[in-house]
Order: C-alpha cells, then sequence, then structure tokens
C-alpha cells in the first residue's frame, strides 16, 4: 500500500514537472526573440499614373414639366419621356445601358408680398414632374448626335457628362508598376543618401487607386460640330496608384 501511494506521488510529480517545463519552453523562447535586435526597415510611398482615353461616357438627362395639376405635369412628361427613350433606343442605345435615377412630383407655390409685415400663407400655383434617367454611350462618335436629339425631343436637364472606361485595367496595371518602381528609387535614394545599403523587399501594400478627367483640346469632336450637333471633348482619363512598401536596410 505504501509503496503504491509513492508511485502514484511520483508520477504526479513527473508530469506535473513536465507541463511546467512546457509551459516555460514558450516564454524562454519569447524572451529570447524579445533579446534579438528588431530588424531595422524603411517604409516610402511610391505613386504611379497611367492615361486611356475613354470610351464610353454617362450622361444624366432629365424630362421637367409644369402644368396646373399633377395629373396634367405627369401626363406632358410621361409623353416627352415615352419619345426621348425611343429615339434613344433607335440611336443604338441598349436597354441595359438605360436606368431610371430620378423621378419626382413637386407642388409650386408663389410667395405673395405683404405690405403690412404679416406673411401670407404660399398660393399653390401648380405641380412640376421630373423624370431623370441615366445612360451608356458606348459609341462615343454618337454622343454629340445623341444629345442634340435628346434636347430636341423634350430633355430640359442635365447633370453633366462623365467619360469613363468600361474596362481600365490595363491603365491601372501600369500605373501599379510605376507606383512601386517610385517607391524603389525612392527607396534606392534615401539609403545612398543615409550611407546605408537597401535590402529585400519585406511588405507592400495599395493603399487606393483613383480615376482623374484629364481635358486634352486635341480630343474635339471636329465633325461633332461639323454635322451641326454638340461639339464635344473626350480627353483622357489618369488613373493613378498608390503603394507602401517596406524595405529591409542592409549594412
Amino acid at each position: 500500500m505504501f509503496y503504491g501511494t509513492l508511485g502514484r506521488r511520483t508520477g504526479a510529480s513527473i508530469v506535473a514537472l513536465s507541463l511546467a517545463l512546457a509551459a516555460a519552453l514558450p516564454l524562454a523562447a519569447q524572451a529570447q526573440d524579445s533579446a534579438k535586435p528588431r530588424e531595422a526597415t524603411i517604409v516610402v510611398t511610391g505613386e504611379g499614373s497611367a492615361e486611356m482615353a475613354p470610351d464610353m461616357a454617362l450622361i444624366d438627362l432629365g424630362v421637367v414639366k409644369d402644368a396646373k395639376t399633377a395629373r396634367e405635369a405627369l401626363d406632358a412628361n410621361n409623353k416627352a419621356m415615352a419619345e426621348v427613350l425611343a429615339a434613344l433606343k433607335e440611336a443604338g442605345i441598349e436597354e441595359r445601358d438605360l436606368q431610371t435615377s430620378g423621378f419626382a412630383i413637386n407642388p409650386q407655390y408663389q410667395y405673395p408680398q405683404s405690405s403690412t409685415g404679416e406673411n401670407p400663407p404660399p398660393v399653390l400655383t401648380g405641380f412640376q414632374v421630373t423624370n431623370t434617367v441615366t445612360l451608356r454611350v458606348r459609341d462615343l462618335s454618337k454622343l454629340g448626335e445623341i444629345l442634340d436629339k435628346a434636347v430636341t425631343l423634350g430633355t430640359n436637364q442635365g447633370n453633366g457628362i462623365r467619360f469613363v472606361n468600361d474596362k481600365p485595367d490595363t491603365a491601372v496595371s501600369a500605373a501599379r508598376k510605376k507606383a512601386v518602381e517610385n517607391a524603389m528609387a525612392k527607396a534606392k535614394e534615401l539609403t545612398d543618401a543615409a550611407g546605408v545599403g537597401l535590402g529585400r523587399v519585406l511588405e507592400i501594400s495599395e493603399t487606393t487607386y483613383r480615376a482623374e478627367p484629364m481635358p486634352m483640346m486635341r480630343a474635339v469632336a471636329k465633325d461633332y460640330a461639323e454635322g451641326g450637333a454638340v461639339p464635344l471633348a473626350t480627353g483622357e482619363n489618369s488613373y493613378s496608384v498608390t503603394v507602401n512598401v517596406t524595405f529591409a536596410l542592409g549594412n
């Protein structure tokens, strides 16, 4: 009985000792790692850009109609917008490239002037209906003609034109490569000035990329003006990429 109890106690002690050693090993490894000197690094931001001619235009066109009643204003608006949409489809704009982006019915008031200093209540004078459609024009050679026809058929509100690229991957990729090259050139310049060597790349991260229009007068579509349509300048889009690169420092 005595020896059995002693054996069990001895075994339990060995197990406890083993667990304690196992728990201590990671702590010792951590202490050893923390004792090592941290690798010297340099972080550089690089920027690059590439240009691409746009191949598509996004346009917001609206029809605004006023009338005494909401019904009359809506009917007039519906008629004009139906004609505009039919003309756009006839010009080659597909269904997938047409989307209603705004619709509103608003009462119109007149605010009478008072000679007594009081504020008379506003007088309802009618209603205004606005219907806006956003379209993509994939054939830019037809853009001026489309705008001219839309206005002729009743479009009387526009919120600008945005020239974009359907697939800007090529320009973004070129800008990305330039950004990395720019970061490496900066790092080399800084380390040369500091008299230290430039080591391997430890980390690369891309913060963002953005497209910026670059109007260029040489891109004015002269044939639009000659044909009596709206003259337009498509210019180029510039895609900019910013990257952060971490390098190790050499001796």
